[in-house]
């Protein structure tokens, strides 16, 4: 069953979607996920849909929503702020936690890349969140950007556009950074981007990213559970990003590296995924 519901926080309305498993019986509370989509992207794209569907098949209550600023959530579009998102989190658990079907102490959150990076915070800040799967994620914004824009000519660019949007916010001014600008996508993979997905972002995202560190709470997840999944030759989020969360982390943790796939982990129901996904909720984290 898959609901449509909305709730208010900070004064802004945001939009999401319930998965409830078809065999919950009434008044019986399962364990959730609530599940944290990419960069500018929204609940409708195929991650988090075929996400959403799978835990709902393996017997998990699912919420999905939109962050503010994407999607049909209220908020500046493309305002998307590491810390405002970490804060969005908690007001979903916070909502989630009221449904019927779900068991409050036992709700753990997925986010795909950006949304990855998000989960972890939230995790590692917040004591109620039971669990974290991470897709693709990252931990130091700073090393990520280094990496995603390597050559000494593109990082030129990268660092002109950080002092040009630093010189118009010190005169009280803001700028408008292309997309692919911020985070390269190869051509061939953007066809995974959600419908809809933002392509312009005010300056103040570069910056929320660029100091945004992971890696400086990861540790403070265990002794809760902790899964963080990579393509081994990631070509959007590097993969070193995952490996260094690993490094920072208490136990129990996994990492899992799957070649043949590029950063799009879910996007065509990897059985490889999957299965590993499964397996490791069976034993972390069951229904």
């Amino acid at each position: 069953m898959e609901q449509q519901v909305h709730w208010t926080a900070e004064g802004l309305r945001f939009a999401g979607m319930v998965h409830v498993p078809d065999d919950v019986k009434a008044g019986e509370r399962r364990a959730a996920f609530l599940l944290l989509h990419g960069f500018g992207s929204s609940k409708a794209s195929e991650t988090m849909k075929t996400v959403a569907r799978l835990f709902a098949a393996l017997g998990y209550v699912a919420l999905r929503f939109d962050m503010r600023g994407c999607g049909e959530s209220d908020g500046e579009r493309g305002r998307v702020i590491c810390m405002e998102q970490v804060r969005d989190t908690g007001h979903a658990l916070e909502f989630l936690a009221q449904h019927g079907n779900v068991d409050a102490k036992r709700i753990g959150v997925f986010g795909h890349s950006f949304g990855a990076a998000v989960a972890v915070y939230a995790a590692g800040t917040n004591p109620r969140i039971a669990a974290r799967i991470s897709s693709g994620g990252w931990g130091d914004g700073e090393k990520k950007f280094r990496k995603q824009h390597e050559s000494p000519e593109a990082w030129q660019r990268f660092s002109a556009m950080l002092e040009e949007g630093r010189r118009r916010a010190q005169r009280g001014e803001s700028m408008k950074v292309p997309r692919f600008d911020i985070v390269p996508i190869r051509p061939e993979l953007r066809g995974n981007l959600a419908p809809g997905s933002i392509l312009e972002f005010p300056f103040e995202v570069v910056e929320s990213m660029y100091a945004f560190t992971a890696n400086e709470v990861v540790g403070a997840i265990a002794p809760r559970p902790l899964l963080l999944l990579h393509p081994a030759n990631d070509s959007v989020t590097p993969t070193e990003q995952s490996i260094e969360l690993f490094l920072h982390a208490g136990q129990p943790t996994d990492l899992h590296l799957f070649a043949d796939v590029d950063h799009f982990l879910f996007s065509d129901a990897n059985p490889m995924v999957l299965g590993v996904v499964r397996d490791w909720l069976a034993r972390c984290f069951p229904a």
